[in-house]
């Protein structure tokens, strides 16, 4: 059975307002994803696993690496 910790990390990403804001396309337009401001500095990007797996293929192929 998955943790709490497991699903929320197949499920979202937290990014800085830069990355997302200089993506082209951006993250909404390319995957089915919801992107919710996080603070000043961060936005939550919400998606099942499958399009969160694909995002972050997205963001390595841009060279932004993920904790």
């Amino acid at each position: 059975m998955s943790n709490a910790a497991q699903l929320r990390d197949s499920t979202q990403l937290v990014l800085t307002r830069s990355i997302v804001d200089a993506l082209e396309p951006s993250l909404d337009e390319a995957f089915t994803v919801t992107i919710v401001p996080e603070g000043d500095d961060y936005y939550r990007v919400i998606g099942s696993p499958v399009e969160i797996n694909d995002a972050s293929d997205y963001l390595a192929r841009r060279g932004i690496a993920l904790e």
